[in-house]
């Protein structure tokens, strides 16, 4: 270890927020916390193997070698444990006593504010590639500051003395809640419920906080064990904020038994029934949730409860006939299956399950029956899988979960965060539609290119985005939301454009006083062929105008013969997959000129199978001068739902039947030299278990029937995908 690093000491903030100093020794890592209620510094100790901090400080500390000998010069630099940095921004301050390197005693100073004394120095921040950003700021060749940007909070470590010279910058408006408090932890209540079922429930206060009034409070509900991202919350307490935190009933500490989704909307309001009766509580109350927690502050806001003000929900779950548990009408298998075997080993997560690790996809989607999946899996049965199954009809059960059928009740302000690779966008875009439907006031939106865990990485698969693509505000654009609803600061997020978002393809991101974009004109493509649009091979074509529609094209679907793609929302490339005879591919002329498409997509199929119910799955991809084929966004249906979920009904064999279907939403520019593609087939395994065509109950596991899939592009049936394009 060079003696630069050894002798420097580093401050750490999280989200803003001061956490102490770190300092790397010889042989560990050494941490001065701060006392998290009195704030004061303590003594130097070494730093756990397991910290609750985002930072990979062990990585930092076997690469310092290779940080020290790299050479921070020119557009890019490849370290020599392979990683590789990009130049981005940079940020220009005055910093007192710079007659030697930074961090050592004596001579850093501190960083001067504008007009103060001190040299002006310029500092470069280098973005990170091909991984999870760790991003890192450099002075005349020597770092001074590592950066980890997410969702729960940007962490800076920082040489004493240099933040003015890192993205910590973004903390300094003066209308953003300051870290002026301790965190005083009251410890855990058990809140009871209507039904008398009592959640367990953890209250930090800002230590200090003087208000009369009371104190807003953010209201975080979850089934991961309220313990596990307790220290990112709490930073909420630090900026004058009660934060309350919560198990969902029958996980963790809580009482009762888990029902995904059932109870949510209801004990929610219960549980912000009893905050605002708290002698801390102002009346105030905002929720933040992401995933499953999403679908709990969605769900929330359909109570209309008169104190929830405001509700930020970042990647959430869709009510379980659009997203979850019977996407399209279909029963969901692996992203369904791994969460709820993960829930149900235990009233803790088990997230090897959730991760594939102890559980394996491949023999899970393949074990039958359905019904005893679970059994098969982790040797017991599973609660939620079960009750599910004794539901196999849209009733009065799965309308009780669908946060849709109360969409006239949501009045709070809601901030929507998600991304194009976001597994659940299904459900963030039903979530925007009901905010669209019903006009809610103050709705936003915001979509990067990013997975379910958003703002991590500039590259994805073989996808490559711009270095801004990792924002450095993410989190203070969520604390400004709340600073706007709960405390009323007038700092104008609510007077910005609707809708921020990043295409792909040309890299850059755009607003629009709507989503889908307001200025977007949506532009129908259709389907051809001359009756032999069987795989890549075929003679399928899409086309802006039906002038070669041809005869129909059919193609055999085998459900013991699924398809067999990655089943996640990821850019992956579906070339070798659109071989098989079984998928119909329709491919538009080559680009002349770039193509935007920005928005909600959907498409019309007109067809007929010779089953009694059969499932359509469509996908939209960009095709490069290779021939790869680059997944964009898709989505599956289950035929017997054609006319509404309240409203199944079985094929006539042979009959010719219309299809609306919602595609996930995508914001791409095709590039001059590419090709849209668009492709129909009946399955995909890793979503959904292949339906057996025979329109008996799925659970009961009816041996499978063959069948023969018709898709029509003709005057009379114009299948087309509709896409909004931007001009």
């Amino acid at each position: 270890m060079s003696t630069y690093f050894q002798s420097t000491t580093f401050n750490l903030y999280c989200a803003g927020v001061y956490e102490g100093k770190i300092r790397f020794a010889e042989n560990a890592i050494m941490h001065a916390k701060v006392d998290a209620r009195r704030r004061t510094q303590m003594q130097e100790n070494v730093l756990p193997e397991k910290t609750p901090y985002i930072l990979p400080f062990s990585k930092i500390k076997t690469s310092l070698a290779h940080y020290d000998q790299a050479v921070w010069q020119g557009d890019e630099v490849t370290l020599g444990n392979g990683d590789l940095y990009a130049r981005h921004v940079r940020y220009t301050a005055r910093v007192a006593g710079r007659a030697g390197e930074p961090g050592q005693t004596g001579q850093t100073g501190q960083t001067e504010r504008s007009g103060q004394s001190g040299q002006e120095v310029t500092s470069q921040v280098w973005a990170m590639r091909k991984d999870t950003a760790l991003d890192i700021v450099t002075v005349d060749g020597r770092i001074i500051a590592f950066v980890a940007p997410n969702r729960y909070g940007m962490e800076v470590l920082v040489a004493e003395g240099y933040e003015a010279l890192t993205p910590l910058v973004v903390y300094e408006d003066p209308l953003l809640s300051k870290p002026e408090f301790g965190v005083n932890d009251l410890g855990t209540f058990l809140v009871p419920l209507r039904d008398g079922v009592r959640l367990a429930t953890d209250v930090y206060l800002p230590e200090g906080a003087q208000s009369a009034q009371g104190l807003p409070t953010i209201l975080i509900r979850t089934c991961y064990d309220r313990n596990l991202r307790k220290e990112f919350f709490k930073r909420w307490a630090n900026k004058g904020y009660a934060v309350v935190n919560q198990d969902v009933r029958g996980r963790a500490d809580s009482e009762g038994e888990l029902v995904p989704f059932f109870y949510e909307r209801d004990d929610s309001a219960d549980t912000i029934d009893w905050i605002v009766s708290q002698e801390w509580s102002n009346g105030s109350v905002g929720m933040w949730g992401a995933s499953y927690l999403g679908y709990v502050v969605t769900a929330a806001s359909t109570s209309g409860h008169p104190n929830l003000k405001a509700v930020v929900n970042e990647v959430n779950v869709g009510s379980p006939f659009v997203d979850t548990v019977r996407k399209g009408g279909t029963v969901c298998s692996w992203p369904l299956l791994c969460w709820t075997l993960a829930q149900s080993v235990g009233t803790r997560t088990d997230f090897d399950i959730f991760a594939g690790k102890t559980v394996d996809p491949e023999k899970a989607v393949d074990a039958r029956p359905i019904r005893e999946v679970p059994q098969q899996m982790i040797g017991r049965a599973s609660g939620p899988w079960d009750l599910w199954s004794e539901h196999p009809e849209y009733d009065d059960f799965w309308r009780n979960c669908t946060f849709t059928e109360r969409g006239d009740q949501v009045k709070v302000p809601m901030f929507v965060i998600s991304g194009w690779y976001d597994g659940d966008s299904a459900g963030v875009s039903e979530t925007w539609r009901m905010l669209t439907k019903h006009d809610v006031p103050n709705r936003k939106i915001w979509l990067g290119p990013w997975e379910h865990g958003p703002n991590r990485a500039r590259d994805l698969l073989g996808t490559s985005f711009s270095n801004d693509a990792v924002v450095y505000d993410y989190d203070v654009n969520v604390l400004r939301w709340f600073d706007r609803f709960l405390k009323e600061l007038p700092n104008g997020i609510d007077q910005e454009p609707r809708a921020k978002y990043y295409v792909v393809g040309s890299n850059e991101w755009r607003t629009s006083e709507d989503w889908t974009p307001a200025e977007a004109q949506i532009k129908s493509f259709y389907l051809g062929s001359k009756g032999r649009a069987n795989s890549s091979h075929g003679d399928g074509v899409l086309m802006e105008a039906p002038t070669l529609q041809g005869p129909a094209d059919t193609y055999v679907y085998n459900p013991e013969d699924p398809v067999a793609d990655s089943g996640e929302r990821e850019p992956e490339n579906m070339r070798k997959h659109e071989l098989r005879s079984d998928i119909l591919v329709y491919t538009s002329a080559v680009l002349e000129r770039d193509l935007t498409v920005a928005g909600e997509l959907s498409c019309e199929l007109y067809a007929a199978s010779t089953g009694v119910d059969t499932d359509w799955v469509v996908t939209l991809s960009d095709v490069d001068a290779l021939g790869n084929s680059i997944k964009l966004s898709n989505y599956i249906v289950r035929a017997k739902y054609r006319s509404g979920l309240d409203n199944p009904e079985l094929l006539t064999p042979g009959k010719v039947e219309k299809y609306a279907i919602f595609m996930q939403n995508i914001a791409h520019t095709f590039r001059e030299g590419h090709q849209l593609r668009f492709t129909v087939t009946s399955s995909s395994k890793f979503i959904a278990f292949p339906n057996t065509n025979t329109g008996i109950n799925p659970y009961e596991d009816p041996k499978p029937v063959i069948v023969q899939q018709t898709i029509y592009h003709s005057e009379e049936y114009p299948s087309h995908v509709k896409l909004p394009i931007i001009l």
